[in-house]
């Protein structure tokens, strides 16, 4: 049984600073049994500080994915940019790059998203023909697009996790939240 209400809230800064302290705070990490969430104003507010410093892209972006991988408790966040012709990894949080961290437009769950405009969800990517192999231990894999002031798709959000059935609705809406927080990097 969770030692806290149903619903923990805790903030985006205890979130930032240390990770690791979530883990005696909340047992959901262990057990899923208590609900960690993050306010999406605050995430906001956090990633549009990051994205906005003086470091270079890439770093800015590796900061950025950071903080969307400690509020989504996702294993494994990538920031992506779309060009007419390949997707192309600009920063993942994690010291392990992806598998195929520059692709063709069209492959993967991520070209289905370009494709699509919208976000793509598999909750088993072992059962799912799109999926393009980041990892061999990932169980769910959720790729949420982002479109500059015209509309067009100009990068996305990857968040993967170990588990099958990980993402739902709520953390759907969690990751989509972020776009405003990190458009600044392709625009």
């Amino acid at each position: 049984m969770c030692s806290l209400v149903s619903t923990a809230t805790v903030s985006l800064a205890a979130l930032i600073s240390d990770a690791g302290s979530l883990s005696g705070c909340c047992p959901f990490l262990v057990t899923r049994r208590c609900r960690l969430t993050v306010n999406p104003t605050e995430l906001n507010r956090a990633l549009r500080a990051a994205v906005r410093g003086n470091s270079a892209r890439a770093e800015r972006a590796r900061d950025a994915a950071e903080l969307i991988r400690r509020a989504t408790r996702a294993r494994w966040v990538g920031l992506y940019d779309v060009t007419a012709s390949e997707i192309s990894a600009i920063a993942w949080t994690g010291d392990e790059a992806p598998a195929h961290p520059v692709f063709p437009r069209e492959q993967g769950l991520s070209g289905s998203a370009v494709a699509s405009g919208s976000t793509i969800i598999s909750n088993d990517v072992a059962k799912d023909p799109r999926y393009l192999t980041a990892f061999g231990s990932t169980g769910s894999e959720m790729i949420v697009p982002i479109r500059n002031n015209d509309s067009l798709v100009v990068g996305t959000i990857d968040v993967e996790s170990e588990r099958t059935r990980a993402f739902g609705i709520a953390e759907r809406e969690l990751v989509e939240a972020c776009v405003p927080g990190v458009l600044a990097l392709w625009i």
